[in-house]
């Protein structure tokens, strides 16, 4: 049998696909929520701070270092304040550092 792969895009593969088209959404949600904080995060730790998992009404930030993690972690009731504001339901944010690969 012989058969031929076509490549697809990610719309295209999304419209297939209710779970991928769903993870998608939830990503660019993610990606919102670290642009509407983003003026509150120090200058300095900005390049440390990446949008993380949304499971239900927890987001996750992802963070470089344990000082980042220390830093923002005065700053999430901040963050929670403001995204309520903008509208966005949060029950809570969740800090993880992310392991360093080496």
């Amino acid at each position: 049998m012989n058969r031929r792969h076509h490549p697809l895009t990610l719309l295209q593969a999304s419209q297939d696909s209710p779970t991928l088209a769903r993870l998608i959404d939830l990503n660019r949600d993610s990606v919102e929520r670290l642009k509407a904080i983003e003026a509150l995060i120090p200058a300095p730790l900005r390049a440390a701070v990446k949008a993380g998992p949304i499971e239900g009404t927890v987001w996750c930030l992802i963070l470089d270092n344990n000082a980042a993690a220390a830093k923002i972690r005065q700053l999430v009731p901040a963050f929670e304040a403001h995204l309520r504001v903008k509208g966005w339901e949060l029950g809570s944010i969740r800090l993880k550092v992310q392991a360093s690969r080496g």
